[in-house]
């Protein structure tokens, strides 16, 4: 691939990314007028036409790996592994 090429693809995924990243804050913008609605009818499920919106609160239960470290350095040390992966990124 010639400079010009890898140039022109580079410039060409940064558009795509804008456009995504454009795109993700409408569907959030979007989401957030709906749950605005659902919250102002006080609701937690609500029918449109033929679709069900649902907006409900979850308990989940999560590791606390801080914790865990703080208070068993030396067990969390014997259960923890490196791994490698590989980062892709762009400057100018």
């Amino acid at each position: 691939m010639s400079q010009n090429e890898m140039i022109t693809k580079i410039e060409a995924l940064r558009e795509w990314e804008s456009l995504l990243d454009e795109a993700s804050k409408e569907v959030e913008a979007l989401k957030d007028q709906l749950k605005n609605e659902m919250n102002a009818q006080g609701k937690e499920e609500l029918t449109a036409g033929k679709y069900i919106l649902r907006w409900t609160s979850v308990l989940s239960t999560r590791f606390d790996s801080t914790a865990f470290k703080r208070e068993h350095s030396d067990l969390y040390k014997a259960f923890t592994k490196q791994t490698a992966s590989r980062r892709f990124s762009i400057s100018a």
